[in-house]
């Protein structure tokens, strides 16, 4: 009898087992579904742990405002910010704040929570109709030596009033939305979009112990052997994860490299992904995550996107480390979170330097020979040169977690900042990288390599294309970088891009699938329709509902009949995930231009209108609801709208280009030319402005002036290729061959597997 046949009369018999001798996982049936215990009822059997989480920052995420929770001065102290004068008292034992609210006006507020505990806390102030709303003023909670014990402003070099979107009380600073998920266990946002209201829940008000583990009443069940408790033993006693990434691994040191190896490859992420729930830079779409599950079932992680990220892949903005270390080399050998942190007190594993320690013989790495600096100086630091920290809201540094080499080389480069310029601010980069070639002999390698490709691509340089093409298709990159490639290639996808995102719609990581469906979907939607319509079954969320987007504007019947069932259940998930998030402008405009395509005006409009109420000092719903006006043709009400706009927007581009195009339509030479000048002024680094700038000028006659324009913006976006198509026609139409030519090569170098410009090079030639 063949094994196979041994193993079929195992399972219709019940009996199978896996090799260690624990069952399998009973049928999903006959298990319930896990409640909440709270993280009192794991103490008994996780004392040790238990005790670490109570000192933590996780136990101290929010709290009830009280005598024993709250750090800052609420003894009639005074803050002026902005021409406001807050005051910070105390009556009746609760804790209060006179500040400017909504309107501008001085009114007392009272604090019910509090917001994290160092270096900073945060104050929270509930309002009638469920939301909370985050003080921006906060208390400094270092200690006085260290310039703390005071009060201090998030936002010191602006003068935030009640009219910005970044006032305490507007939509930026709602805590709902912004901040609960990370700060407390089993929360549920429940926003009513019908009444405008939350009912937000939690099941801990902090960080507990299911917010990583997940929902433990089954766990609990088994432990104290109660009911039908045997039927949790397997996999994970109860648990719907079980953290076993590092069990039985080891790491050794090879004394000559001085660097350890994993004892067996890591075969998930599982911890790293819980982790990165919270500390990722990340948009939420459900607030049903389960810890182990994918991460893109419940958010869209970033890429590494510019403006987030310098192009070396340095964090810039506030992104929370989890982007940081997936490009990083100690991520791609295996190291996990809880390798170098306690998970439960959240500390290091041990102090300084000895944390690297465990992976990084001392006596190569922890010397003068290495670090070129004295002895227990902040230079011999491995931190300091390889998580060079960046400080946040105000007070917070925070160490990068690429834990990359020190390139101040690349710094010449592309003006990235460096660890070495980071002490030494008085020495330019120069010195820094011939500091380091002198120690070293040479220019120590990187691990993280695309730095200049991604610093091409941001300034459309002409050989940006063909560098990110050699990295979207090197297998060796990290996978957060492969997908970030991806996204800068799908500004202007050709015929190979096109066909190395149709190959990594098959990758193994969510991320780049995800990137490979989005630049799929802005090509050709024949070729959206011959890749796209499998990945409505992708096993995550973040996939599905991004190829039911992309197909959503198809008629039924060109999706294969095969995929119409899959397609509706995915574009069900992505209508549900901008209900979800009804709160923010952003579900609506996604809502509304999915109205358009599919030709739904008048539910598009209030979707836009919905998405100005909801941020009445935002652009972007002003210019969608122009649009949609435009394409009713109503171009007197579109005009209105963007001039109304303009009025308390003077600065924004996008509504300059936007009242452009619509004098345009209205052979408005005058008042089009002036609108589309400005955005440029405005926007210097925005090519699209440029380039219709060109063409207008052109359209009204003025060839001269639009090519003169048109070479200018090529000058400054060498890579761009509208720019040169139009520089190329112009040319071509006013009889300059020889310079149509000329700009024509130079656009089928850019892209020599694009057939357009290799057809419009054949034409000239001729």
């Amino acid at each position: 009898m063949t094994s196979v046949v041994l193993l079929a009369i195992a399972v219709a018999a019940g009996y199978l087992f896996f090799r260690d001798g624990t069952a399998p996982p009973a049928p999903a049936a006959t298990i319930p579904a896990a409640q909440h215990v709270g993280s009192a009822a794991c103490r008994d059997c996780h004392q040790k742990e238990h005790a670490a989480w109570q000192g933590s920052h996780h136990a101290a995420a929010m709290q009830e405002a009280n005598d024993k929770t709250v750090l800052g001065n609420f003894d009639n102290a005074k803050f002026a910010y902005a021409g406001t004068t807050s005051a910070f008292f105390k009556r009746d034992g609760k804790f209060f704040v006179n500040t400017d609210g909504p309107d501008g006006r001085l009114a007392d507020y009272e604090i019910k929570y509090t917001f994290g505990v160092t270096p900073l806390q945060q104050y929270l102030i509930a309002f009638p109709d469920g939301r909370m709303q985050a003080l921006s003023i906060a208390w400094d909670a270092r200690p006085k030596a260290e310039g703390g014990q005071r009060w201090f402003h998030l936002y010191p070099a602006e003068k935030i009033t009640h009219a910005d979107p970044l006032h305490w009380t507007k939509l930026q600073q709602n805590w709902n939305f912004m901040c609960a998920d990370c700060h407390s266990t089993n929360l549920r946002k429940g926003y009513d979009a019908a009444a405008d209201r939350f009912m937000t829940t939690w099941s801990e008000i902090n960080v507990g112990c299911e917010a990583c583990h997940g929902l433990a009443s089954n766990h609990v069940a088994w432990a104290r052997k109660e009911g039908d408790w045997r039927r949790y033993e397997a996999p994970g006693r109860g648990l719907g994860v079980v953290f076993n990434e590092r069990r039985g691994v080891a790491w050794a040191i090879d004394p000559a490299t001085g660097n350890a190896s994993r004892s067996r490859p890591r075969e998930s992420a599982k911890e790293i992904e819980t982790c990165a729930r919270c500390h990722a830079r990340r948009a939420q779409i459900g607030d049903d995550y389960v810890p182990g599950r994918p991460i893109g079932d419940a958010f869209l992680v970033a890429p590494l996107e510019e403006g987030l990220y310098w192009p070396d892949g340095q964090m810039r903005d506030e992104v929370y480390n989890h982007g940081s270390f997936a490009q990083s080399k100690m991520f791609a050998r295996g190291v996990t979170c809880s390798d170098c942190h306690d998970p439960h007190s959240q500390q290091l594993k041990a102090p300084g330097n000895a944390v690297c320690a465990q992976c990084h013989l001392p006596a190569k790495y922890d010397a003068p020979a290495h670090h070129h600096h004295p002895a227990g100086s902040k230079g011999a630091a491995c931190a300091a040169c390889h998580m060079p920290s960046t400080t946040y809201m105000v007070v917070d540094p925070r160490h990068d977690h690429s834990l990359r080499i020190p390139q101040p080389d690349l710094s010449v480069k592309l003006g990235t900042p460096n660890a070495c310029n980071n002490c030494h601010t008085d020495k330019p980069a120069q010195w820094a990288a011939d500091a380091v070639q002198t120690w070293y002999g040479r220019t120590p390698a990187a691990y993280q390599t695309f730095g200049e490709a991604f610093a091409a691509a941001s300034r459309r340089a002409a050989d940006a294309r063909s560098r990110l093409l050699t990295v979207a298709g090197d297998r060796a990159q990290p996978a957060i970088v492969r997908a970030s490639t991806l996204e800068r290639l799908a500004l202007d996808p050709t015929p190979i891009a096109i066909e190395l995102a149709s190959n990594a719609l098959n990758d193994p990581d969510e991320l780049v699938r995800r990137s490979a469906v989005q630049l799929l979907a802005r090509v050709d939607p024949a070729v959206g329709v011959r890749y796209l319509p499998r990945m409505l079954e992708d096993p995550v969320r973040a996939v599905r509902i991004e190829a039911a987007r992309a197909l959503a504007a198809q008629p039924p019947d060109r999706i294969p009949a095969e995929y119409r069932a899959a397609f509706n259940r995915a574009l069900d998930e992505y209508l549900a995930v901008q209900r979800f998030n009804a709160d923010r402008p952003e579900g609506h405009l996604n809502l509304g231009a999915l109205h358009v395509e599919r030709g739904e005006l008048d539910k598009a409009e209030a979707e836009y209108k919905r998405a100005l109420e909801l941020a009445p000092g935002t652009v972007q719903p002003v210019v969608n609801l122009a649009d949609l006006y435009r394409a009713r043709g109503d171009e007197k009400r579109t005009e209105e709208l963007l001039r109304g706009a303009l009025k308390t927007h003077a600065a924004s581009a996008p509504l300059h280009h936007a009242l452009g195009l619509a004098y345009a339509r209205q052979k408005r030479q005058k008042e089009t030319l002036a609108e589309l000048a400005e955005a440029v002024r405005l926007a210097p680094d925005v090519p699209r402005y440029a380039y219709v700038y060109g063409i207008a000028l052109h359209s009204f006659g003025d060839t001269a002036k639009g090519i003169a324009a048109l070479e200018q913006a090529h000058r400054r976006f060498p890579g761009d290729r509208a720019i040169l198509q139009a520089l190329a026609a112009m040319e071509r139409d006013r009889g300059d061959r020889a310079k149509a030519l000329d700009y024509a090569e130079r656009l089928l170098a850019l892209a020599p597997d694009d057939p357009t410009s290799e057809a419009l090079v054949r034409e000239l030639r001729r």
